[in-house]
Formats: C-alpha cells, structure tokens, sequence
C-alpha cells in the first residue's frame, strides 16, 4: 500500500456488474458505500448511521483508507480486509454479490480515455483477484475484454488492431508450416540416408574380411572332405541327374553386380562423405555418411546372381528383381522422393571354364513375373545354352536346380584351403577381385540340388531342393534335361520349399523381345 499525491482526486472503476465500465467520482472526505437491489454501487456523504453501508472511505491529507462496516465481507486484491490503506489500481470487491472496482488517482490534466493496455490490465486483474472459480473467471474476462474492445474504442482503431492480429496470425501460421515442413524434409531425408546407409552396413557386413577367410580355411580343414563325399553320393545316386548336370553346369552363369543412386538434377551419384584424411565418415550408430558432394567412393550396394543361355547368340533368362536389384529395397520410394534414382554401377557374368567375365545388357523384363532377359556382350560365339520344355511335371517328378546360391561363399568353400589361405595371404577382400581369382582358377561352377515337385499351377511351381539367396534366376530342369521353371523365391518357413516361374511366361517374355529360340 502506497500513498497518494496530495491534490489527486480519486475514482473507483467499476469492472464487473451492471454499471460495468462507469465511475464513481470520490469527492469528501468520509464516504459511505452501499449496494443498491440490483447490487450497484453508491457513493454518498458518510453520516454515521447510513442505512445499508457496507464500507466507508476516509481521506486524510494525502491517504485515502477504507474499513467494512457491519459484517459486510470486503474484499481488496482479493484478501478479505476489515481496514486497509489503499494505493492506485488496488482491486476492491464488496461482498460476494456487490462489484469488483479499482481504485485509481486522476491529477489535473489526466486524459480518462481508456487504452486497450488498461483494457488488458482489468481483464488480468479481474482474473487474478476474482475470487470465482477459474473457468468462470477466464470467462468473465474474456467477454469483458471483448466487450470493452468493441463499445470503447473507436472503429478504425478495432480495424487496425483486427488487421494488424489478421497479420500476425497468418506470419504465425506460416511459419509454422515453414518449420514443420523443413522438419519433415530433415526427417524424410536423414531417414532415406540412414535406410540407405543401413543397407550399405549390411552389404559391407557380408563381405569378405581377412577373419572370414581365416575361419572360411579352418573350417574347410574339416568339411571339405565330408561336402565332397556328400556330393559324389549324390551323383552316384543317379546317372542320369549327373549326365544332366553335368551337361548343363557350361550354360548357367555366376552374376555379380552393383547399384547406387543418381541425383536427377545434378546427376551426381551418391557418395561416401569422407574427412580430411580422404577416410569415409561414419555416424555413431556405426553407419557410413552419404553426400551428393565431394569426391569420396561411390556408395555401391552390391548383389550376386544367377541366369542361364537359352541360346546360342548369348541371351539370358534370370529374375527381374536380379536383373533390377532395388525391386524390393526398402528406401527406394522415399529416395525418388527426394529426386534420386537407382542405377546399375557394374552388371557382369562368369561363364564356367572361361576365365574372363563379360558385361551385360537388360533386353526386357516382366511386368506381371519375375523374369528379365539379359544379352551377353564381348563374349566368343556360339553358347552353350539350355533348352526350354514343352510342359511342366506332375506333382511327384524329380526336378534339378542349378545355381549360386550363397554367392561366391559356396565357390570359396569348394576351392580348397590352398585357395583361401593364397587369398588371405595376398590380403585379397575385394569381392569383384576375388571373383576374377575364382574365374582365373576355373573355380566358378554352379551349385546342383535335387527335389520333388509339391504342386503346380497356371503361375508357380513349388519344389523343395535345396537353395538360397543368390540362386535366384537359376533353371529348374527335369530328367530330360529341360528347363521347366526359373527358380525365383525360397520359403523357409515352409520346410524349405521353392517357388518357380513355369517356363511358359518366360518363353513370351523373350517373344516380346524378339529373341529367337530353338
């Protein structure tokens, strides 16, 4: 409590009520307060006995004081008080029904006009000292602020102030949106690159490592003797699946490629980020960094394969989703997002007995099956190459698949401990490298396993010999030595069965192309 300038003249604004927005003028010194039937407030001369007081106001020299009277409740700033000193702007409230006012002193020369600011200080206060319950109050406050707003201000200042919010509002709104959207894009593109980086993780984790190919020729000290064993059984089993295998190992070809992204605007492709060491950079999850810029290694996915010659001129049956390894990955629809596109790096292919490798051209794929049609380019002329059935086998037929399953891994395990521990050695990893020494060494031979046909249909055929990852787009033959399906797809979870693509899509698949075949 404060006092008050000698020669002020004193007012209570009345802030809730029916005379809402009205003044009472203080003028004498002893004041009686009293509540009319409709709760307002009236001032008169205190007389000491005025009927239905319920507080007085004193001004002594330059205080003014106010003390209840009777057992009327008054309140000031929200504390029930029997006496008190006032100061300007205290918030005085009579009783649980009379008005909530505020105390305020007016020198010569004061303007009475009301801002919006004392507007905004009422509708606090009010909320503050009111002794209502806060939903109540808030309401309260905000009808009055808006009411004030619009009976006590002119119009072109309620035009300017609505325009000027209009304004705000709508720079608010946008740069909101600004920020969500920059905060999607942050998180679209960290989450493309991190998938990405998260596949590239996986593809150096598969490679080859110097502790690979030391546990590769222990291991081999010990099983190689019982896999070579295992597969003259096999071949001892029946002649004629050794003279079919036998004849058409020449035909099927080891794939290897890789694949990567390219920027469609810039056409850069995607890259390692490396320090000022010229070392790749790596995140705290142990994932490589990609960029557009710098001159880092292309970030390369690398794949393996199978496909098989239908003729002699070199054309290759094998799997779309090997022919376009992206098919399936993960990231690919969120990356075109972001105005990138995949691309075949390095597409080659090793025929067994030949050691030199030879590139390959996509000629076709399948819209509705998973086949594609490869060409042979640089290679020597006529191939080897397998022929197609004229119909599929019965539930129960033996069939043959051919391939590479487990990539290079199997071919490293049939090369001998000699092989490995010359590798190690030479400190030999990189996978296209060590399938240029398994090529030179005569090591690239396809893998054989035989099985029964399950069931059949107009679309699939299902069989349970034994392949993997990698032996994808390898042939499915029967005894005749003919291709009846291209193996396309393995079910573990269904005792280890096999899906192929009958022959018949395939032999459509090369008529669109235009390829000839016997």
């Amino acid at each position: 409590m404060g006092a008050t300038a000698q020669g002020a003249t004193a007012t209570l604004d009345i802030l809730t009520g029916a005379e809402r927005g009205t003044i009472c003028w203080l003028d004498g010194a002893s004041l009686d307060l009293s509540l009319d039937r409709e709760n307002r407030l009236r001032v008169a001369a205190a007389d000491g006995a005025a009927a239905g007081a319920v507080a007085r106001l004193h001004r002594a020299d330059d205080a003014w004081e106010i003390e209840a009277l009777g057992e009327h409740p008054l309140f000031v700033n929200g504390k029930r008080v029997a006496d008190a000193r006032l100061a300007p702007r205290d918030l005085i409230e009579f009783g649980d029904l009379g008005p909530l006012t505020r105390f305020r002193l007016h020198h010569q020369g004061d303007r009475l006009r009301r801002s919006l600011g004392d507007m905004l200080d009422d509708a606090i206060d009010y909320t503050r000292a009111s002794r209502k319950g806060r939903i109540a109050r808030l309401n309260r406050a905000t009808r009055n602020l808006l009411a004030d707003f619009m009976l006590r201000t002119t119009l072109a200042f309620r035009l300017f102030v609505i325009a000027a919010l209009a304004v705000l509002g709508i720079l608010v709104w946008q740069q909101q949106q600004a920020a969500l959207e920059f905060r999607a894009q942050a998180e679209t593109r960290g989450q493309v690159l991190d998938e990405f980086a998260r596949r590239l993780t996986r593809t150096s984790e598969e490679a080859l490592s110097p502790a690979d190919l030391n546990q590769l020729r222990l291991e081999l000290r010990h099983s190689l003797r019982a896999a070579a064993e295992r597969l003259e059984q096999l071949e001892q089993r029946s002649a004629a699946a050794s003279r079919i295998i036998a004849g058409a190992t020449r035909a099927v070809v080891f794939l290897q490629g890789g694949w990567g992204f390219r920027d469609v605007e810039s056409k850069r492709l995607l890259r390692y980020q490396t320090g000022a060491d010229g070392r790749p950079l790596f995140s705290l999850r142990g994932q490589p960094l990609l960029t557009l810029d710098g001159d880092g290694d292309v970030a390369e996915i690398e794949f393996t394969g199978t496909a098989f010659a239908v003729n002699a001129a070199g054309v290759l049956l094998t799997n779309r989703h090997v022919a376009q390894p992206w098919e399936d990955d993960s990231s690919l629809d969120a990356m075109r997002s972001r105005g990138m596109e995949p691309e075949l790096l390095r597409f080659i292919g090793y025929l067994p007995g030949q050691a030199a490798s030879f590139g390959l051209e996509l000629l076709g794929v399948g819209d509705e099956t998973d086949l594609a049609v490869l060409q042979a380019a640089g290679i020597e002329r006529p191939l080897p190459f397998l022929r197609l059935a004229a119909a599929l086998p019965a539930p129960g037929d033996e069939v043959i698949v051919m391939g590479y399953p487990t990539g290079m891994v199997a071919m490293l395990a049939q090369s001998g401990e000699a092989f490995v521990a010359e590798l190690e050695r030479e400190g030999e990893y990189d996978a296209w490298r060590v399938a240029e020494r398994l090529a030179e060494a005569g090591f690239i031979r396809p893998l054989a396993s035989r099985g029964i046909v399950a069931q059949r249909s107009a679309v699939t055929l299902v069989y349970d010999a034994d392949t993997t990852h990698g032996g994808s787009g390898g042939p499915v033959l029967d005894y005749d030595g003919r291709v009846i399906a291209v193996n396309t797809a393995i079910i573990p979870q269904y005792g280890g069965s096999n899906f192929g693509i009958p022959i018949e899509f395939a032999r459509r698949l090369l008529g669109d192309a235009g390829v000839a075949i016997d």
